[in-house]
């Protein structure tokens, strides 16, 4: 990549760059306390990417659907194809780029708010923020998106389209068409089945607008004595349970009904945002776990959900000095998405970060954000702010420029985000 003009396309990954990520994309960390299960897809959904590339008759229009995991295992590896790696080697640089971007869509802009990004910048994925009210005006939102991916902007590559589903206080979409979730607290006391069977119907709603990724579920853990006091997670209810244990099987339920019902699901906040004091969204104080070590048993809900099947892991931008003694935030911490994460748990998917342009992190330069993440091992940078892609995509590819290993982590991030959209059956290849 040292070598590369800003309209040359990437060339075909290293070596070892491919043969490190054909196997163990998208998820591979087990541990936790949910079973094996086979994840399978909605009906009618495109299908097909553990042994070669995914396949469709014609391109999705709003999104596609989940396609199962591997037989025999929803925790097991998910293979980068042949059609995720074609795709990878034929972007420019500017959209290999683009897909390491997830911009906001805020609900009082006009349709056409995010089209010159898609088209000049090249972002792949966006998320709904704000509060949309309406089925038929989300569903209008996510065509209009997905036809702004055309061959110039994004390589004909669709969007990831997101939103905040929780439940509870935590619901992005609402109003006609759309169920409203209960809270995590009150979604744990419903049996496993029953949860999966009303997270599935959930799931088909958000599918049928054209949102194809829910960053939920909630995989943190608010202790009993903490509660309300903590302001991110336990003030407004978004916790499963005050034990690993609630949390995981609680979690993963939903998680199995997102899939099932067709929507690639995310756990967050890792490594767990359920003992800090205030919100990172609004804070740069308070916002430190000073228990949180590599043993944690706070971490059992995200292998578990992993293991399940989650196709994202979200990082959060608090701090964890028992993990990272610099205190360095986690979203820039290498000893935590690298280390932990991606070493010791052996998790190789894609990892988004919670909104990069939170209070606890607006100090740092946006270009800053954006290397010192993909630096640390992250992929996608969730950012509120449209006009801090700029400054990101530039600093990456002046990064990138300057420094072969730099290049090869960007590369490698770019082919875990097209592993997950072939594994959700949005790549077409001939």
């Amino acid at each position: 990549m040292t070598s590369r003009s800003t309209s040359s396309s990437f060339p075909r990954l290293t070596a070892a760059v491919a043969a490190s990520l054909v196997g163990l994309l998208a998820t591979g960390c087990g541990g936790g306390e949910a079973d094996d299960r086979s994840t399978g897809a909605a009906s009618g959904s495109a299908t097909g990417t553990a042994a070669g590339s995914a396949t469709r008759t014609t391109p999705p229009t709003t999104g596609g659907s989940v396609a199962p995991s591997p037989s025999g295992s929803a925790g097991g590896p998910v293979t980068a194809g042949d059609c995720a790696r074609e795709k990878a080697a034929g972007l420019t640089e500017e959209q290999s780029l683009g897909q390491l971007m997830m911009v906001a869509f805020d609900t009082a802009a006009p349709r056409t708010a995010l089209d010159g990004l898609i088209a000049e910048r090249h972002v792949g994925n966006v998320i709904y923020l704000g509060g949309w009210d309406g089925a038929a005006r989300v569903k209008e939102a996510s065509t209009h998106l997905q036809e702004q991916a055309t061959d110039t902007a994004t390589a004909g590559i669709p969007l990831l389209l997101a939103a905040d589903q929780e439940g509870g206080e935590v619901r992005q979409l609402r109003g006609a068409g759309f169920t409203a979730p209960p809270s995590a607290k009150v979604q744990a006391q419903m049996s496993s089945p029953e949860l999966t069977a009303a997270a599935t119907t959930w799931a088909r709603e958000l599918r049928a607008v054209g949102v194809n990724v829910n960053l939920a579920p909630v995989t943190d853990t608010v202790p009993a004595e903490i509660g309300r006091a903590n302001e991110p997670i336990g003030k407004f209810g978004r916790q499963y349970g005050s034990d690993p244990g609630t949390v995981t099987k609680a979690s993963t339920a939903f998680l199995r009904g997102m899939i099932d019902g067709g929507v690639m699901g995310t756990v967050k906040h890792f490594p767990g945002l359920g003992r800090v004091e205030r919100n990172t969204d609004f804070n740069t104080t308070g916002i430190t776990d000073t228990v949180a070590t590599k043993d944690d048993p706070f971490l059992a809900p995200f292998a578990a959900g992993v293991k399940a099947g989650a196709g994202l892991v979200m990082v959060s931008s608090a701090r964890y000095p028992g993990l990272d003694p610099t205190k360095t935030q986690a979203m820039f911490s290498k000893p935590i998405i690298s280390g932990l994460l991606r070493g010791q748990m052996g998790y190789d998917g894609v990892v988004v970060t919670d909104d990069v342009n939170a209070k606890a992190v607006r100090s740092i330069p946006a270009a800053q954000r954006a290397v010192d993440y993909v630096e640390a091992g992250g992929d996608i940078l969730l950012t509120g702010d449209p006009e801090s892609v700029g400054p990101m995509v530039d600093a990456l590819a002046a990064r990138a420029l300057a420094d072969e290993d730099f290049a090869t982590l960007v590369d490698t991030s770019v082919l875990r985000v097209l592993a997950l959209k072939e594994r959700m059956g949005l790549l077409r290849c001939p």
